[in-house]
């Protein structure tokens, strides 16, 4: 592939021109944007017939997800790369289920924003780097490879006791405090503490504690 072209998607006007004109410096890469419409997506998509679509998951005015069963549905061979601050368990499993092929944090280097797209063109799956290496990240590439991506939906889900910890740990409660209220040894706690980590790509009880608000608050809002 000599030329990767790419069509950027993003409403931000700021991000857009910025992120077009960078990847227009690249010898190997041609992009235009768009400002985040379905109709006008798709438009562009048909006059530039991009390897790559880079896609904001945040866009105001317009369900991401829809842009994405839009583009896989009438551009197959078109690779989808969504962008976002700090992607959910959720979106990564739902996004990657419609046929996304790469995620993108917008804090990332400039180096890994520009490896991320072309790795993505040759075809190859790029999650998250704060997922790499973790029990969510096997699970979803076992999904991928195996064909079912539906799987990785459910393979991610919380037992009952588990989500009764996470709850807990969100009111601040020390694992002493958790055992106690749930009638189960300080150990037990620990395992869960360490399995909910683990499942979630997390590494501190502070994180579980935000993740939880940022869930509760995404609920509130739907």
């Amino acid at each position: 592939m000599a030329t990767i072209r790419v069509l950027l998607i993003e409403d931000n006007r700021l991000l857009r021109d910025g992120a077009t004109a960078i990847l227009n410096e690249q010898p190997d890469i041609k992009a235009v944007s768009v400002s985040g419409t379905n109709g006008d997506a798709l438009r562009k998509a048909r006059a530039l017939m991009p390897h790559v679509v880079l896609l904001d998951l945040g866009l105001r005015n317009m369900n991401s997800m829809r842009i994405v069963q839009s583009m896989r549905k009438e551009f197959p061979k078109t690779e989808v790369i969504v962008m976002d601050l700090i992607p959910t368990h959720a979106d990564v499993a739902e996004y990657v289920k419609e046929g996304v092929a790469g995620f993108i944090l917008k804090d990332a280097s400039l180096k890994d924003f520009l490896n991320t797209i072309r790795t993505v063109a040759q075809g190859v799956k790029v999650l998250p780097p704060s997922l790499t290496g973790s029990l969510f990240s096997q699970i979803v590439e076992y999904a991928i490879k195996s064909g079912n991506p539906e799987k990785i939906v459910e393979s991610v889900c919380m037992t009952a006791r588990e989500q009764d910890v996470i709850n807990l740990i969100a009111k601040g409660r020390s694992n002493k405090e958790i055992a106690a209220e749930l009638f189960i040894a300080v150990h037990t706690v620990k395992s869960h503490v360490h399995n909910v980590l683990e499942k979630l790509a997390l590494h501190t009880r502070l994180e579980l504690a935000h993740h939880v608000l940022k869930r509760d608050e995404t609920e509130k809002v739907l």
